[in-house]
Parts: structure tokens; C-alpha cells; sequence
């Protein structure tokens, strides 16, 4: 069983800076792509920023130059890093990963954290 468990998020204002963390549990896996989405009220949920097992990022326009994505292989953890942030930036924060599961039925998927809330006020 794979699982995704983030933490951080919560209240800001705007220009302030908050850290998420999304930590991958199980056994028998290798842990490929890694990202963070995010989804705010009535939109679709939208792709902020990718990191592959080699370190390769990539960000949406929106956040370039704001967000940092980061991952620490060892711990199986995925961070990202919000600075200078904005009333646009509320939404609902989910984590993913693209997991090969060695164990029968081997095959890759792909796994959701539970999404946490991010608030900036104005």
C-alpha cells in the first residue's frame, strides 16, 4: 500500500512564505515523478510543478521564480517552497507521485497525497 502524507499549508499573508511537504510511504517501490497540483474553488485542478528522480523541475508560468520543488530520494519526501505569494495562490494543494509497484500486480501508477488548504490574504 502507497501512500502520500503532506504537511504544511494554512494562513498567510500576502508576500509571506509557506513550506509543503509530502512524504511517500510503502514497500516494494521506486518512486519516479513527483509534483504538486492544486486545485482552487470552481477550477480545475492544475499542474504547479514537477520534479523527476533525477532532480529535473519544471513549473507552471504563474509560480516561475516564486516556487522551489525539491525532493530528498532518501527520505522519500517532496517539498515545495512558496515565497512571495498571492491572493491567486489560495487553492487546495495535493502532492503526487508516479510509483512502480514491484509487488503483484507490478506496474506503475500514479498516487494522490489528501490535499491541504492554502489561504493568502490580502
Amino acid at each position: 500500500q502507497v501512500q502520500l502524507v503532506q504537511s504544511g499549508g494554512g494562513l498567510v499573508q500576502a508576500g509571506g512564505s509557506l513550506t509543503l511537504s509530502c512524504a511517500a510511504s510503502g514497500s516494494s517501490i521506486s518512486i519516479n515523478a513527483m509534483g504538486w497540483y492544486r486545485q482552487a474553488p470552481g477550477k480545475q485542478r492544475e499542474l504547479v510543478a514537477i520534479i523527476t528522480s533525477g532532480g529535473t523541475t519544471d513549473y507552471a508560468d504563474s509560480v516561475k521564480g516564486r516556487f522551489t520543488i525539491s525532493r530528498d530520494n532518501a527520505k522519500r519526501t517532496v517539498y515545495l517552497q512558496m515565497n512571495s505569494l498571492k491572493p491567486e495562490d489560495t487553492a487546495v494543494y495535493f502532492c503526487s507521485a508516479d510509483v512502480f509497484v514491484f509487488t503483484i500486480p507490478a506496474g506503475q501508477r500514479h498516487y494522490w497525497g489528501q490535499g491541504t488548504q492554502v489561504t493568502v490574504s490580502s
